[in-house]
């Protein structure tokens, strides 16, 4: 039993479900898929960030690396911005993603088109996902690395809205290596879908 095909059909059902594309014309054509887990309280890398795509023999690939599609503990109780921290809305992003600095560091994906995001202004440690506080804008909602050499496994500082992966060597050796391949054919834009954990319930 191939178990990564069985894990590709449920995404694929997920998807269409919700009326989102799946890419499967060509080689490294990237579906990257965050899922968010049910849990609410911030502070941990709970959640995945997925590729899927057919290799350089046509053969199809699913991957998951541990991440956070949350903001973290500090930055929940300390807002960067007036109307509070940015969560990003669960939903399919095309074309908002191109190859680009994270604050001149290092190589990641950088928000290039408007994204929308909840906004949490009660300073707790739980995040809140109000419809009536979304916002659509530009607002540096990166997908990058945690702790630049390690694997962190605390969601303190990391993220203030961004898509971050635990692992540094998840994601320089694995996530941008494909990224890069994916942008050699297909070219510098890329699509980004955040799923929630209970999508996947009676699929």
């Amino acid at each position: 039993m191939n178990t990564t095909i069985l894990e590709i059909d449920l995404i694929k059902k997920v998807l269409s479900k919700k009326g989102y594309s799946f890419f499967e014309k060509g080689q490294y054509n990237l579906n990257i898929i965050g899922i968010r887990s049910n849990k609410k309280a911030a502070g941990s890398f709970d959640d995945f960030i997925s590729c899927i795509y057919k290799d350089s023999n046509d053969n199809w690939v699913c991957r998951y690396w541990k991440a956070t599609t949350d903001a973290g503990t500090y930055w929940l109780s300390k807002p960067m911005n007036q109307n509070g921290t940015a969560l990003l809305v669960p939903n399919q992003y095309r074309g908002v993603y191109k190859i680009g600095m994270f604050k001149g560091r290092y190589k990641c994906l950088v928000q290039s088109k408007p994204l929308k995001v909840y906004r949490d202004n009660n300073r707790d440690k739980i995040q809140d996902y109000d419809p009536k506080t979304i916002q659509e804008g530009m607002f540096a909602i990166q997908i990058h690395k945690s702790n630049p050499t390690l694997a962190s496994s605390v969601n303190d500082k990391w993220s203030a809205g961004c898509q971050v992966f635990s692992s540094a060597k998840d994601f320089d050796d694995e996530f941008m290596d494909l990224v890069e391949k994916s942008a050699s054919i297909w070219g510098d834009s890329f699509t980004y879908t955040l799923l929630e954990e209970k999508d996947f319930d009676n699929v």
